[in-house]
Formats: C-alpha cells, structure tokens, sequence
C-alpha cells in the first residue's frame, strides 16, 4: 500500500500492510480448536465451555440444520440476545456455507417482517419469547419454513437452570414462554441433542457472503450490508495487527455488546475465537452489577464497549470496591467518547481505551488510535493496515478538502462489503471508484489523525453555517454537571434552523442551567451555543445504547405541530 502521513503514527509491530491468512469465519473456530481445543471458549453464568466442546455443539446443530434445507446461499435469521446459542448458531450456519442474517432482538413485528422477507430467510432461530410476543402471529407473512426455538436457561447448570425461569417468568414483558411444538417449529436443545457431528463441509470461498446486517445504511430504508467472509476475516486480522500485546489462547473477552449488532458479532464473537479467547457471554448490557461481577470474577483482559458503558460502570454506587484490574485494553466505538469518561475509566482500570471508528458497511473497524503510540483522545485515529482514507467535499464527491477542513469521510479497504442486497442503486450510490462515501462528516489533521464532526444528515445548517452536533456535546458533556447531551436541529423562521440541547444529570444531582449555557457561550463559536435547552432524566437510545437523535427531532416536531394547532384552534375558536 501507499504510504500516507499515518503510517509513521502506527506502533512498532503493525504493518502497513498484512500477509493474510486465507481463512474463512469457518477456519478460525477450526484452527483454534487445533491449536487451543481445551482452553475455555464461553462461560454464561455457571455454564463453561472450551473450544473443543463448542465445536462439539457447532457441529451437531449444523447437522439438524442440515436437514432442515441449509446449504450454502440459503439465508437463516439469528434472532436471540447474546447467548451461548448464538454463537452456536453463527458458527454452525457458516459451516453449511449458509449466510447468517443478524436480526435485533427488540425488532417490532414490522421490521421482523421486512427484514426476513427482503432477505427471503428459510429458517429462523429465534427465543420462546421472541416466538411467542414477535413472531408467531405474523408467521403467515413470512418466508421462513422452520423456526428453530430456544430458551434462556438451556445452557445453564442446576440450580440456575430451574431457577431462571421464575425469574424470566417475572419479568415484564416476560422472556420465557411455552411453545406448542408441530410442524416447522423446532426445539434447540432436542435437535443438538439428537443428531450426530456429521454434517457436511462444503467448500466455502472467501467472497462467498457471511453476513447479511441489516442497517440504515448512509441513506433511506434499512438494508442488508452484504459481509464477505474475506470482509471479515481480513477486518479480524487487521484488529489483531492493531492490538499487539493481545495473547492468543489467553485472553478473557467480556462480550456486552450486542452479538446482532455489527460491532458486537465483530469484536466481541469473531475476533476472540479468532485469537482463541474465553467470550464472557452478557445478555443484558443494562445489567452493570453483573458485568463488574464478571469483569472481577472471570479476570476479563479485553472489554469492547461503547461511551455509554464505560460511563454507567465510572458512576456504579460501589465502583470504588470493585476490582477491575485485570482489564488491559478497551474498545470504544459507536459514539464519540468523552475525555472526562475516558480518563476516569483508565485510573479506575489501569487499562488502556483505544477510540475507533467503523460502519456495518466495513465489518465494522475502519480507523483507531494506536494502542501505545500518540492518542489524540476526541479522534477516531488513524486507519488501519490496508485501509485508506480520505475527506471530500460533501457535493461533488471527489474534490480533497485541505487539512482541517470538513467533508464527507470516504473509505477503501478489504472490509468494505460487497454490497447492499439486492440494491443495486444503493450500492451504486455509496460504492464509487473502489471508495465507500460513508455519510459522516469528519477532518483530518497535519498526522493523519480523524475526527469526526457529524453525520450528513444530522448537520444542522443555522444562518448559512454548518454546526455539528457530536461537536456541541463533546462540550457539553464536558461541564462537571452534565452527564449526557444530545443536540439536534429544530426549525427556525428566521436562521432556518436553530439548535436544541437536550441534557441529562448525574444521577441524583440536578443540572444548573444558567452554568451550562456560560459554558457554552465560553466554549464555542455564538451561532453554535443551542438557543433552546430541555432537561431530561434521560435520552432515547439503541440496543448498542446508540444515542437516537432522530428520535428527538421527531418528538420536536410533533410537539411544535400540536402548539400550532392549538394555536390555530384557539384563533378560530376567538374568531367564530
């Protein structure tokens, strides 16, 4: 590869380019059985696992699945939270040369149904309770033949295995329920435990597609990011390269992230049975106390998370008895990372977190900062082995912005997918001459250092300038009363549109307003500081606790629509 100003940033040990091993997603559960079969794969609560054993399961699903019609090309739905079963489940659709559709747990039936019939998915695994509340009664709008049903406390040893249900029983909605077996419905457990580790192998090519995740993409409705195996494994491999003191067949990943999130199935699935880690299996990313526990319990050594995560651990009541020494290196992606939160977790730690970037549209990784060398904490970093990069201007696509100034980030590497399903258009639009147009608004300094400013589609334009929202809460976020912020654009009749801070306290303290608003008048430029401002106890946010900004417009919008028919209604009301 070319050298760019980057390189010279990039630790002692990463390549600017790697010798990749020719393995598909297949190959990395195989070679490491081989070379760490007895060491510990998953641990779920009181459930262990070594790899040899996770083989053993992955081998014998693929089997029944086998037989229910799964080949190579033929699309199967993993719809479960993290859970032993999902990794099984991955592993053992990838083995038939299957392509394995990632569908989010607290999908509506709406997006269930688009989802799976845009993929043409033939089978589906699915929780007892995610049949019973999602899927059961729209089965007649579906493509899929066979649901293969599992449940929570399958994997788990006695007492917890008896004692989960009452509690899962309890919970609202509840995550247990009773299935009616019949025809094309399937139990997990009874088809892992019937049929033998004997299917067959096919042959599998590194552009077959893997993954079909499902996104947002840079524009318009959600659609499926074709993931090569080759997409994959190289964006594995380069997150290998990057993080030089990981030990393979050593490590202890805690996997809090969402596995059906392109993030979680990436760093927190693939890449630590690529380096034969034990995954720490965490089903509720909410569940802080239980992820200190494991943390301290299981000696994590690697914790990929996002800002929200790391935040709610530095404000945990008990934090400061906690031992969470064992950590070497985070992960932090999905949302910019607030110095003050870093900091925090770092001293509380001694572990190092290296801030990213990536999109589904690239397996995820594109750029970090070196795990060792110059950290420039508010930056995504530099790109990775292979990976190019560069800013142009949002209209015409291909001018190259100066150092420092913003534009479009456009991206090239071996982790850029394939392609959108069944999307040619799409595709078209953000694929361009070997470049991916990502859709975010970012800089690059004199090292090659990026940051990013926004999204395109949430710049809000005030009086002819263009303001930033990730900028603006970066501030925000870093006045000692505000805990989280989001800011987003409203319309104006005057500026076109103007700016609105909504912001959240730390628990159990209360926000001085008037404090914020010098803070953002010393802090940023006057057509940044938001003219409006809303105190909240909290946001709206993703399963990968994703800040949704477009939820806040939304409500904006209908509140401003119904003041204006109140407004008009009274008008009429005084005129009759």
């Amino acid at each position: 590869m070319e050298r760019r100003i980057w390189h010279r940033h990039y630790d002692p040990g990463v390549p600017v380019s790697l010798d990749y091993r020719d393995q598909t997603v297949v190959d990395f559960l195989d070679h490491t059985v081989r070379e760490h079969g007895d060491r510990p794969a998953l641990a779920f609560l009181n459930r262990r696992f070594d790899y040899g054993q996770l083989r053993q399961q992955v081998d014998r699903l693929a089997t029944a699945l086998y037989q229910l019609g799964v080949e190579p090309g033929v699309r199967v739905a993993v719809h479960l939270p993290n859970l032993p079963q999902t990794v099984i489940s991955i592993f053992a659709v990838l083995r038939l040369g299957g392509q394995v559709v990632m569908t989010n747990p607290l999908y509506t039936e709406r997006e269930i149904e688009h989802q799976w019939n845009d993929s043409e998915c033939r089978v589906a695994i699915t929780g007892d309770w995610l049949w019973e509340q999602r899927v059961r009664g729209i089965r007649s709008k579906l493509p899929v033949r066979d649901y293969v049903i599992t449940s929570i406390p399958e994997y788990l040893r006695f007492p917890l295995n008896l004692l989960a249900p009452l509690k899962l029983k309890r919970m609202e909605p509840p995550m247990t329920a009773k299935v009616e077996w019949g025809p094309g419905v399937h139990s997990f457990r009874r088809l892992v435990r019937d049929h033998p580790a004997m299917a067959p192998r096919p042959k599998l090519s590194l552009d077959d597609t893997a993954v079909v995740q499902y996104t947002g993409g840079t524009t318009g409705v959600s659609k499926g990011a074709e993931l090569t195996h080759r997409n994959l494994s190289c964006n594995v491999q380069q997150v290998t390269a990057w993080f030089t003191g990981v030990e393979p067949g050593r490590e202890v990943m805690l996997s809090a992230l969402p596995m059906f999130h392109v993030f979680g199935l990436t760093v927190c699935t693939l890449w630590p049975v690529y380096v034969g880690a034990k995954i720490v299996v965490q089903t509720d990313p909410r569940n802080i106390a239980q992820m200190i526990r494991a943390i301290e319990k299981e000696k994590v050594t690697l914790f990929p998370a996002v800002p929200a995560l790391f935040n709610a651990i530095n404000q945990w009541p008990d934090i400061a008895k906690s031992d969470l020494s064992s950590v070497k290196y985070c992960f932090s992606g999905s949302a910019p990372l607030p110095e003050d939160v870093q900091v925090r977790f770092e001293e509380l730690t001694g572990a190092r977190i290296v801030e990213g970037f990536g999109l589904t549209e690239t397996s995820p990784v594109v750029t970090a900062n070196p795990l060792e060398g110059l950290r420039k904490i508010g930056s995504i970093g530099i790109p990775l082995p292979d990976t190019d990069a560069r800013i142009v201007d949002p209209e015409d696509g291909v001018t190259e912005m100066p150092v420092g100034e913003s534009g479009e980030l456009a991206v090239k590497g071996p982790q850029v997918m394939k392609g959108y399903l069944n999307r040619p258009e799409e595709t078209a639009q953000v694929l361009r001459g070997g470049w991916l147009y990502t859709g975010d608004l970012a800089t690059m300094d004199e090292d090659g250092y990026f940051r990013i400013v926004g999204r395109k589609k949430d710049m809000i334009l005030a009086s002819g300038y263009n303001v930033y929202p990730d900028e603006i809460d970066r501030v925000l976020m870093a006045h000692p009363d505000v805990f989280e912020s989001a800011t987003i654009g409203v319309p104006d009749p005057k500026r076109g549109e103007t700016v609105k801070a909504f912001l959240v306290p730390h628990p159990g303290k209360e926000i001085d307003l008037e404090s914020v608003k010098q803070w953002a008048r010393e802090n940023l430029a006057a057509y940044k500081v938001p003219d409006h401002w809303e105190v909240r106890e909290e946001l709206p946010k993703s399963s990968m606790m994703k800040l949704l900004r477009r939820v806040l417009r939304e409500e904006e919008i209908r509140r401003r629509q119904a003041a204006e028919s109140d407004a008009g209604g009274r008008e009429g009301g005084g005129q009759g």
